[in-house]
Parts: C-alpha cells; structure tokens; sequence
C-alpha cells in the first residue's frame, strides 16, 4: 500500500506538514516504491482525476461527502486525511463512520462521513496508485469545516430570575457562552433596544478549535423599564437562530404627587353634621404609593387601597364635619421606598354651623297680673343668628339685645324679654326664635308653656247620707269636687286628720282604693273606694285642696272582732272543774253570749260590760264544766249573736284530758282463722296520752314485741301472725299501758283446717284455679266452677292439712260434654293401595268428643254397606278419644278408587272429614322447605313430607355453588327424617338447594316451588346459629376428606343394619298379615277384638304390609303425610270399669276419689308416676296396672254403667265408667 500511494505523488508532492514520524515514515516509503514503480513500468493510457474534491463545511452532528472521480483502471485509490492514508477497502475498517460510495467501474471513489464531530475537521485529498497504465495521482488538498454551536448561554444575574434596580442607577451585566466553532457573537438587549455599550473577549474553550465568548455591558435602567425584559443573545454561523436569555426588570422609581379630588367647587367650605369624603390620589412609582391623611399635621387616616392594572394608589378620607374642625388643615401624603422625600397636597376647612342650642333663663311660672322677666341665650354659630320672641302667634318685643365672640370662630346672641303675665295667657306657649341668612332652610327655637297662677273656687264631697247606717264589709264610694283653680288643685283625703294611702299588703284583700285625679273641663275629682270595717264607724274623712276643705262621717256595723274563750287550767282529768269565759271584744250594736259543748247547751253567768275599741260594745259570760275521759277533745263553743245583724261569731276551746287506756265497745274479743293461714287480732284501745306499749302474752309467754318468725305487732298495737297452727288456738291477753295507768283485754283465736285444691295434668297445661271459688263449711270443703270450660276438664285433687303428717288427699274428676271435633287438619287427606282386586287398604278416623261418638261411613256421598264382607270396620274408644277404622279388602280401582267419608255424632252435634282412596304412585313433593340453623359450613333443613304414593319413600337433597358448575347430591338418613344438616360447605358462598322424594316408582320432580332454597353461608368471622335439634349429617357426594378406616366402619355397620332391617321386616310383614286376616275372620270374637285393640291402643302397626296402603294427615297449612305402616295411635289402653280396692269405704260421693285412669282434653293419662298408693298415704289405694283384662269385647252401649246420679232412671249411662263424674 505504501508503495502505491508514493507512485500517486511523486517528488514533488510531499505533505508539507508531517505531524507525526509516523507519517514521516510513511511518505519515505511511498517515495522509494514510486522510483521502483516508474523504473519497471513504461508510459502508458493517461490517467486523470473526472471530479475533485472541493472544501465543505457542516454542522456537528451532520453528514459529509467529499467527491472524488478517477480515470484510472487497474489502479487503487483511496483517502488521506492530514496524510494519514485511510487505506483503498471502502468500509474504511479504522474509522467506523467512514466509508466509500460510488460505483468503482465507474471511478467513483466518493468519502461519505456520517455524524460528523469536531476529530473529522481536517485537510482531505484523493490518492490514486501507480499502475501499468499509469503513474499515480493525487488531488488537490481540501478542507472539511465542521461547525459546532453554543450549547449554552450563561448569564448574570442568572437568567429568567427578576432583579430588582432603582431607576438611574448604573448596574454591570455579564454574559458567556459554551464551547463553540467559530466564536459566537453576543448582544445585550433593554426593552427591545440594543445596547451599545459591550466589551468582548474571545477565549479557548475545552477542546482544540473551540472558543467561548464573554461580553459585558453596562445597564441603567428607567421606569419605562419595570417589568421589561433584559436579553443576552447570542448567535454563531452554526446556528439557525440565536439562543437568548433574559432577566426580568423590577425598577423601583418614587410616584407623582398625590391629589386631592374636592367634591364640589368651593374648595375647603363645609357644613357642620356635613358626612365628608375626600379622595387622595397618586398615580405611578414602584412600588405604589403609600398614603396617609393628617389633620393639623395630626394622621387620621392610614387606609390605602392601590389599582395595579393603572398603577394608581388612593386613600378616602371619611369624616363627618363638626364646628371645631374650623380652620382645620387636611393634608395628604404619598411617598415609598425609593421616594427621597414626602409629596404632600393640603386643604383648609371653612365651616359654617348653626347654634346647637338655644335657652331660656327665667321663671315661666308667676301668679296672675304681675311682670315676668326672661333671656334667651344662643351656643355659638357661624355666621351669627338673630332672635324674636313669640306668645302663642303674638311677637313680643326684646328689651336688649347683645352679640358676643363664641367658640370655634362663631358668635352668640342673647335676648331679654320683660311682660305682665294675665290670666288668659295660661297655657300659651312662649317661644325664642333664631335665624339667619346662613340658614334659610332650618328654624332653630325654644319653647316653654307659660303658666299663671290662680285657685279654685268651690270644694264638695259626695256619698252616703250624713248619719245612714252601714254594715261592715259595704262597698262606700266617696267622690272629692273642685272647680276651676291653677296649678290643677291636689284633692287630698284625710280619716281623722291622718292621709288616707292605698296600702297593698301582699295576701290581703284590697280595702281602700285610691283614685287619681281627674280633670272634665274646669271640673276636678278624686275617688275614694272603702270597704269599710270596724274602724270606720264615726271615722270623719275630709277633702282638702288648699285652703279649702270639706268632710263626712260614716256609721258602720259591725259584729264581734273577736271572741276569746278564757280557761283557768289546761291540764284535766276525769272529774275537774274547768271555768271558761268568753269575751266577745267589740261590737256594733251589742251581742247576746250563749254556752254548747258538742251541740249540748251550757249554763253561763253574764260579766260586767267593759270599753270597747271603734266605739263599739263589749260583752263577757262564763260557764263551769266537769270533764270525763269522754270529754276528751270535745269542742266546747262560745256564740256571739247580733240580733240586729243576724249573724253569729263563734269560737271554741278544745278539751284535753289526760286518763289512762279504755278498751272501746268495739274491740273485737273472738278471731276466727284458717290453719297455715294468717291471723289479725285488733286493738281498739283509747287513751291520752297514747299508749307507750302493747305487752301480748299467750299461755303465760310474753310475744317479743319487736317480732318473732310467726308474729309481728303492729303500730296501732294489733297482733299479726301467719302460717297460724292449731297450737296457736287459745286466749291473748294484751296489757296496755300510758302515764295515766294500764288496761287488760282478753281475745280469743279460734284455728280451722284448711282445704286445698289443685288440678292434675301435664306440665305445659294450665293448672290455674284464678277463675275457680273456693269455699269451706264446717269439714267440708267446696270448689265451685263457673261456665265451665272444655280447658278445665279433668282430674282434681283437694287436699286437707290440719298439720299433722301427711296431709289427706282425694280424687274428684270433671267431665266437659261437647260436640265431635274431627281431625282434618285439610279438607282432604289421601289413601293409596293398589286396585288389582288382591290388596286391602285401611282408612283411620278419629274424634275427640263426649259423650261416646258413633261413625258413619259413605263413599261419593253414598252411605257405606258395611253389611259388604269387603267393607269391615273397627271401632275404639278412650276417654273422650274415639276411632273409626275402616278396611278395604280387595280393592278394585273401579269400585273402590273414590270419596270416602267419614261423620262423627253425639247428641251435641256432628263433624266429619274427607278421605280419598287412590292408586299408588310415586310420592308428592315434600313442602316448607327452609333453613333452620346456618354456620359457615353447614346449614341445618327442615322440611314436611309430602304423600308417599303407598309406598315407602325416602329424600335426596340436590344443591349447587352458584359460582362452580355442577350438582352435588346428598341421601337422607334415616329414610323418614324431616330435618338434616348438610355439611362440607364453603363460607360465603351462595348455593342453591333442591329437595327430592323418590319411592320405587319414581322420584316427586323437582318442580314445585317448595323443594327449592337459595341461601348464603356466612364468613368466619360472622356469628351463626346452631340447630336447637342437631338431626344425622352427611357429606356431599364426591371426593372425602374423611379417614378410610372410619368410612369402612360405617360402611360395614350400614349392612349388618340393612340384613338386620330386612330380616326383622320379614317377621314383622307376617306378624301385621296374620293380625289382618284375624280382624277380618274374627270381628265377634273378644279376645282377638281385645288383642287388636290392645296392639292399636299400645301404638303397634296395624294393617297388611303388603297392602302398600297408607293415611295422610295435616298440620297447620302445609299437608304432611303418615303412611299406615309407621302409624302408631297414641291411645293408651282403657279399662271399661275398674273396682274400687278393698277397704277404699266409709266416704260419701262428694268425697269419692277415682283411682282408675284420668281423662283429660289433650288424650293423655294424669296417673301419678309409682301409682296412687305411694302418693295418697291418707286413702290407702291400691297400684293401678295399666293392662287389658281378658274378658270380651262389648258394644260400646253396653258396657256404661250409671251415673251415681242418676241411679233411679231406668235408661243406662251414655258414659263409661271413668267418665263419671260431675257433668256439665
């Protein structure tokens, strides 16, 4: 290669800078090839450059091309740059944004750069070597310029920052820029004008060929300049446009001087009471303006407001002007921080104010026909005021008037008035008047009423006639009367020189009331209102008014003001003598004095008359009295009666005598009580003082009389006990006691024994005898019921304790008659048996009522031929239970598949019910399905069954989690439970649950709404409530998590059980089919009749097996059935008569206990638990067996004995014997 590149030079072409021996090197090789190369290769086809390369200059970062076309075949050419050969491959390996473009075959050997940066700023030129055709060739050297722009342009202060300068002063600005190629040039601009004023200088930059520029201006900025811009620019030949940075110009300069915007022409001319507002205004600087208002130099006002947008700052001064403000000066100031000193525009004030009041010296009141002398005075005014005087609408001439200097710059007026006060002009008003030119709008006066003085001219009372007689408690009025007179004459009353006043005590009645005075015309008066009293009579009231006077004298009646009873001793005892006088203090006319003491009159002795008060009448009379013990508190009255008056006062004096305790008449000496019952033995006792102890003693005991277990003496002195004994039968003996003696009383207590009644049955009946009376009569005791009730049917006990152990008890039973009451709980209850002539089908009725029931039987509303061999039916009876049973032999579909019903009657009435005989089929749909517990995991179901088809039926309960797809099935067990609890569920998680009946026919679908429930189990954290009855569980079909060891367990003990169930059903199946063909053989035969009744009354099964026959029953809305192969009556077995144990005599029949079954409403046996013997140990009884005696069935008429009460009628008891008793 360097051999080839010397050919292309020659001698005289040798670089005329090598920078390095490296190119040194190179250069001498290219030489030495080059002679070699011209010495072995001759002259041949010209060789010559087509295209030179020529300068270019770009940006960093862009693409060049330097083009090079050769005519040269058979030669290599490549690049040199500074001369540092590049070498002829065209991908140029050495530098990898090198390469050659062009099409060779042509000559085109062009150098593109791509990215070109500051390393590819050199001098190029194109090489062709030495061939046989030629020598080499070299181009002519060509510069690539690469130009780099500023990057960045710093400035200070720091750019986009706002500085804050004071207009006219002189600030220094400095701005540099990044590395560039050339230098770039800077420019200041100040609000868009170019700074001349800049000092530059060039300096190298970080790299070789790259240069940065600082420049420096000198900045002084106006107002004109606030909020401008500051810009450094800077531009390069590398840039399309210049970079620019800028600060923001905050110039603070001081404002224009303030002014003061007066609101009319006159300037500085104002009225007192005048609301002034005055705005100051300054218009430019920054900042704005700070404004303040002084008065006399004094700041009233530092409020401001500004308005950037106009750059204005203005302050309103509001006062309201006042007679002092004369002359006063009002400045405003406006300066700010750059200010040099305070700008200021002021006003003075011109006030003109009118006199704020005007007065009047001098007396306005003066009797008639002599002179009054007054002035009138004026506060100060500006401009001064004139004054005029006026009498009603009469002017009066001044005789002096005078104007002298007043405060604030104004002036005061004085007028005097002198005038001959008459009668005529009383009441007129005088008045002072100023005005003025000033005030031509406003009047300023003064007014006083002129008052004359003369009197009245006559005075006169009006009341009651002078000497007419008044009863106390009267309503008088009496009226005071003046003509003429001033001042208005005060009409003043006197009761016997002293002034009557309205006193309003708090509580007491309003005796006198005062008027006011009044006036009609010339006519003046006062009332006085009395109530008069006592102290009235011959009181004199006077009306005085001035000198003039007038008066009147009342007579008042009255009676006793008070009656005083006088005793000469307080403390009596059985046998004094008290005196008493009464007093009757004052009266008007006099009294008559009378003596009674509780009604009875009393003797008396009249006493001297004495002075009495309101010149009324005194009176006296005494009596003597000789007390007993029942005088004590006795009223003994003394009566004042005044004939004239017809009233009378009395008074009376209460008698305390002291004596010791008396028992009274009524005390009460023979008490009568039940045994455990209480006992109250009363104290009627009189003493004074009261009693100070009640000492009861029994037996010669003394009773505590704080109180023991069984007794308590009361306050009154009473003796309480409870739970009383026949060992608290005696006599009592109560000694009472005072500090006047004692007294002894014997009482007697007499105890009876005690009845008790109770009602036997079960817990949950109600056993109250609220409603029931309870009597006794000597040793006999009662229970009498009232509109007997069918509740209160049954067994009762009553029970005698008279304290020794135990107590007796006996038996009494009460019989409710009532209409047949069947049970259907629906309309219709179902029968399925097969109708192939070859199966029997039962139907059950059953009645409660009393007395005995008789069935009938009809088929689609035909009576029954129970004469048909294929029809047979059974009776049975218990208490006041009856069934009817009904079998079906042979049942045909055609004849048999139909209406049955079934009538109940007793002489009270009748009922019935519907039964519907039907083939068999698969079963009904189960009904009420619903959730009755829920835990996170489980929910417990409960449900009714629903008609099984005849045939057996069991429950499969179908459900899915609304978020998984699929259906999990779970069998019920056993086959006949209504209630489960599913498990193996997930919390919170809603599931859907269907509930399906199958038998062998099929299953009951899934269509009725009943069998379907949609629930939602709770989360972990939510409470859940547990079943009260926890029925078997199970877990969904799949997958289990449960041990294998118990699931093979319970897997095994299922099948012994299934072999155990078939085996034992097998026995049963023939058991059940015997029993059946010996009914329908032996329907007269007792002791079959006897044995199938004792297997239904036990709750046995009854019927064939193999009938497939079933019943259906109801309860509350929803139908739920029983199939005949579970029924199970509970009847317990009844014995038709049962003798009385040996020795169970000697009692009458309302005495009579019935140890045999009870019979009761609700169908159940109330025979004590361990029979009666262990319970009743006063009526030794015999344990009662609960069995059936072997002797033959009866009609039921025929095995009723009598009632004991009927025993004279010929016609035998409708009822059996435990049914006996007390009909209602």
């Amino acid at each position: 290669m360097g051999a080839v590149g010397a050919t292309g030079r020659g001698p005289g072409l040798v670089p005329s800078a090598l920078r390095t021996p490296l190119r040194a090197t190179l250069l001498l090789m290219g030489v030495l090839a080059t002679g070699l190369a011209q010495s072995q290769i001759p002259a041949s086809v010209p060789r010559d450059f087509w295209a030179l390369p020529e300068n270019v200059t770009v940006l960093e970062g862009a693409t060049a091309e330097l083009r090079c076309g050769v005519r040269a075949p058979g030669s290599t050419v490549q690049w040199a740059k500074d001369g540092l050969l590049l070498g002829p491959d065209p991908r140029i390996p050495s530098f990898p944004r090198y390469r050659l473009q062009g099409d060779p075959d042509k000559g085109e050997f062009h150098l593109h750069i791509a990215a070109c940066d500051l390393s590819d700023d050199a001098e190029y030129e194109c090489q062709v070597s030495r061939s046989e055709t030629g020598p080499a060739l070299v181009s002519p050297r060509v510069i690539l310029s690469v130009l780099v722009p500023p990057k960045v342009l710093q400035m200070t202060p720091e750019a986009g920052s706002s500085v804050t300068w004071v207009a006219g002063q002189e600030y220094v600005v400095s701005c540099v820029t990044g590395d560039a190629k050339p230098a770039a040039d800077i420019a200041f601009l100040q609000s868009g004008q170019t700074i001349s004023s800049i000092s530059a200088n060039v300096n190298a930059g970080s790299q070789e060929k790259l240069f940065t520029t600082e420049a420096t201006a000198r900045v002084i900025p106006q107002s004109s300049d606030n909020g401008q811009l500051l810009v450094c620019e800077g531009s390069s030949p590398a840039l399309d446009t210049p970079i620019r940075v800028s600060v923001t110009m905050n110039v603070l300069f001081p404002p224009g001087p303030p002014v003061i915007e007066w609101p009319d022409l006159d300037e500085g001319h104002v009225r007192a009471g005048q609301n002034l507002e005055l705005p100051c205004v300054a218009r430019g600087g920054n900042p704005l303006a700070t404004l303040q208002w002084l008065k006399n130099g004094q700041p009233v006002s530092t409020a401001w407001g500004t308005e950037h947008a106009q750059a204005v700052a203005r302050s309103v001064l509001v006062m309201t002007v006042r007679p002092e403000d004369q002359g006063a000066r009002l400045s405003c100031e406006a300066h700010n921080s750059v200010s040099t000193g305070t700008q200021e525009r002021g006003v003075t004030l011109q006030v003109t104010f009118p006199p704020s009041a005007i007065t009047i010296l001098g007396s306005v009141s003066q009797s008639e026909n002599k002179n009054m002398t007054l002035s009138c005075i004026t506060k100060s005014s500006r401009p001064r005021v004139l004054l005029r005087w006026w009498l009603g609408w009469r002017q009066l001439l001044p005789t002096e008037e005078t104007v002298m200097d007043g405060l604030h710059g104004g002036y005061v007026s004085m007028s005097n008035l002198t005038f001959l006060a008459r009668r005529e002009d009383n009441g007129l008003s005088l008045t002072c008047e100023a005005f003025s030119e000033a005030f031509t709008k406003e009047t300023f006066k003064k007014s006083l009423t002129l008052n004359v003085k003369y009197p009245a001219q006559k005075l006169w009372i009006e009341g009651p006639l002078e000497g007419q007689r008044l009863r106390a408690g009267t309503r008088v009025r009496l009226v005071c009367l003046a003509i003429g007179g001033n001042p208005e004459p005060s009409l003043t009353w006197f009761k016997d020189s002293r002034t009557v006043t309205e006193p309003r005590p708090p509580q007491e009645p309003r005796r006198v009331q005062l008027g006011s005075l009044e006036k009609s015309g010339n006519t003046f008066s006062r009332e006085l209102v009395l109530v008069i009293g006592p102290s009235d009579n011959q009181a004199k009231f006077t009306c005085k008014a001035g000198q003039l006077s007038a008066s009147t004298q009342l007579v008042v009646q009255f009676p006793p003001t008070n009656v005083t009873i006088l005793a000469n001793t307080s403390a009596l005892r059985p046998g004094d003598v008290v005196n008493l006088t009464c007093v009757s203090v004052s009266s008007n006319p006099a009294v008559n004095l009378s003596w009674d003491k509780e009604g009875e009159s009393l003797e008396g002795l009249a006493a001297r008359p004495r002075s009495a008060p309101y010149k009324g009448f005194a009176a006296a009379r005494s009596t003597l009295l000789r007390v007993s013990s029942r005088d004590h508190s006795h009223r003994v009255t003394c009566r004042a009666h005044s004939v004239e008056l017809r009233e009378t006062v009395s008074s009376f004096y209460r008698l305390n005598v002291l004596y010791r305790p008396e028992f009274l008449g009524e005390q009460v000496l023979v008490v009568t009580a039940v045994e455990q019952g209480e006992a109250l033995l009363p104290v009627t006792v009189s003493a004074n003082p009261a009693p100070e102890a009640f000492n009861w003693t029994f037996r010669g005991y003394r009773l505590s009389p704080a109180g023991g277990p069984r007794h308590r003496i009361l306050s009154g002195g009473a003796l309480q006990l409870w739970n009383v004994t026949r060992a608290d039968d005696g006599l009592y003996q109560l000694h009472c006691q005072n500090s006047e003696g004692t007294a002894e009383v014997l009482v007697r207590l007499h105890v009876h024994w005690m009845f008790s009644w109770e009602k036997l049955g079960e817990e949950e009946e109600d056993h109250s005898l609220d409603d029931m009376e309870k009597m006794s009569k000597g040793s006999t005791g009662y229970l009498r019921i009232h509109h007997a009730k069918l509740a209160q049917a049954g067994a009762y006990q009553c029970i005698v304790d008279n304290g020794v152990a135990p107590p007796a008890r006996g038996l009494v039973r009460l019989v409710v008659r009532f209409a047949p009451q069947v049970e259907h709980p629906t309309p219709l209850s179902k029968v399925a048996a097969a109708g192939d002539s070859t199966s029997s089908a039962t139907l059950h009725c059953r009645a409660r009522g009393v007395p005995n029931i008789v069935f009938t039987w009809t088929k689609n509303g035909i009576p029954l031929d129970l004469q048909d061999p294929r029809y047979v039916e059974h009776t049975y009876h218990q208490g006041g239970i009856h069934s009817s049973l009904l079998t079906i032999a042979n049942v045909s579909a055609a004849q048999d598949y139909a209406l049955f019903t079934c009538t109940a009657t007793n002489p009270l009435g009748s009922d019935h019910t519907n039964i519907q005989l039907v083939s068999i089929s698969r079963p009904d749909p189960p009904s009420g399905l619903k959730a009755v517990s829920m835990t996170s995991n489980s929910v417990g179901l409960e449900w009714k069954p629903g008609f099984d088809g005849g045939l057996p039926q069991r429950f499969r309960i179908r459900y899915e989690a609304l978020e998984t797809p699929g259906y999990l099935y779970m069998d019920v067990l056993p086959p006949q439970a209504t209630t489960f609890t599913l498990t193996g569920l997930q919390p919170s998680t809603r599931y859907r649950i269907w509930l399906l009946a199958s038998n062998a026919l099929g299953d009951s679908g899934l269509t009725d709404k009943g069998t379907q429930l949609s629930i939602t189990t709770p989360g972990l954290d939510q409470p859940s409530g547990e079943p009260d009855y926890q029925p078997p569980t199970g877990q969904p079909a799949g997958p289990s998590g449960l041990p294998l060891l118990p699931v093979l367990f319970a897997v095994g003990s299922l099948l012994l059980l299934s072999n155990a169930f078939c085996i034992g059903g097998f026995l049963w199946k023939w058991r059940l089919r015997h029993l059946a063909e010996g009914i329908s053989k032996k329907t007269e035969a007792g002791s079959e009749e006897e044995r199938v009744r004792n297997e239904y009354e036990g709750s046995q099964l009854t019927g064939d097996r193999d009938t497939r026959s079933s019943t259906v029953s109801t309860s509350e809305v929803e139908p739920y059935y029983y199939s005949m192969r579970d029924f199970s009556p509970q009847l317990p077995p009844t014995l038709e008569e049962v003798p009385y144990p040996q020795g169970f005599t000697g009692l009458e029949d309302e005495d009579m206990a019935f140890p045999g079954p009870l019979y009761d409403e609700v169908e159940r046996l109330y025979a004590p638990s361990g029979a009666y013997g262990a319970l009743y140990d006063e009526v030794h009884m015999s344990p009662y067996d609960h069995h059936w005696h072997d002797h033959k069935y009866e009609e039921p008429r025929g095995i009723y004995d009598q009632v004991a009460g009927d025993l004279d009628t010929v016609e035998p008891d409708p009822l059996p014997f435990e049914l006996r008793g007390h009909l209602v």
